[in-house]
């Protein structure tokens, strides 16, 4: 739904024009940016609309900037938390692991 369809040859094949490609590298580009898929298509809201403004799209781009921001501190959470669970295990040969007992109690 976020790329209209193309018109059709006469004999069925697709066609798909310059606006096409330009569509497509836009919605690429966006999710290389991490935006979703709902992102992207409140993005092509405003654009197909033609009655956006800098501020609309800006707003839109500086949600998700708190977005990933906010995945980022989750991130280094986790990392802080395998690293402290790696740091209580020996990494011997042994059948006891202090990393599958954490896990296995649900402390961290």
């Amino acid at each position: 739904g976020l790329l209209p369809d193309p018109p059709r040859s006469e004999n069925g094949f697709r066609r798909y024009e310059e606006s096409h490609v330009i569509r497509l590298m836009f919605i690429r580009r966006a999710r290389g940016l991490g935006f979703t898929l709902d992102e992207v298509r409140d993005l092509l809201r405003l654009v197909d609309g033609g009655h956006y403004t800098c501020a609309q799209v800006q707003g839109l781009a500086l949600r998700h900037v708190d977005d990933i921001q906010r995945k980022i501190e989750d991130l280094r959470r986790m990392e802080q938390a395998l690293k402290e669970m790696a740091n209580q295990c020996s990494g011997d040969n042994v059948p006891k692991c202090p990393i599958v007992e954490i896990l296995s109690s649900g402390a961290n």
